[in-house]
């Protein structure tokens, strides 16, 4: 009678941990971490830059699969035997993922693009999301694809993830290769 009951037990608490997984589910927290950026610039010899990120996270998901929102402002740029360059963007990346594992603890794999915003530090914070929507000034705005892989244990988030710029940072036409590339390490913290 024992072997039937906790074999009952096992199997109930093993159901309800695998549909955790399918049933749909909202999560909203916060995230910060470092960036290591380059501009992938063939005309100039430049090294990696690190920068920093702050902002939210949202994922939505049911049935092994999730779609995940993000808003963080982080700091960008390159160095170089010219100089440094440096600017600030408001970044939203739009990513698809899986998470694999049962419980607490389980790994992710997340894959989608980004939209970067860039924010001039000459002007307010109020007069730089007036810009965001300015989709006509090309230069406002750069496009990236980003993927990576990120583990999930109990309310705690980490994330590594590459991200490759698909459009010129220069406002100026007859320069094309100013593409960026970086990787991003960060740790979030999941509210609900």
């Amino acid at each position: 009678m024992k072997k039937i009951f906790l074999s009952l037990i096992l199997l109930v608490g093993t159901t309800m941990i695998a549909s955790a997984q399918l049933l749909p589910s909202i999560q909203f927290g916060l995230k910060a971490g470092a960036n290591f950026s380059n501009l992938n610039d063939i005309s100039l010899d430049t090294k990696t830059r690190t920068g920093l990120l702050g902002g939210v996270w949202a994922r939505v998901g049911g049935a092994g699969l999730h779609f995940q929102p993000e808003l963080y402002f982080t700091s960008k740029g390159s160095e170089g035997d010219e100089g440094t360059s440096k600017f600030s963007t408001l970044d939203l990346p739009l990513l698809l993922g899986t998470r694999i594992g049962l419980g607490p603890i389980a790994g992710r794999v997340q894959v989608g693009p980004v939209v970067s915003f860039v924010l001039d530090e000459e002007n307010s914070f109020g007069e730089n999301l007036g810009q965001v929507t300015k989709f006509d000034e090309y230069k406002n705005q750069t496009f990236a694809l980003t993927g990576g892989v990120g583990v999930d244990i109990m309310k705690f988030r980490a994330d590594l993830r590459y991200e490759h710029g698909l459009s010129d940072v220069y406002d100026n036409e007859d320069n094309d290769n100013g593409k960026l590339k970086l990787w991003t390490l960060s740790i979030g913290y999941r509210l609900f």
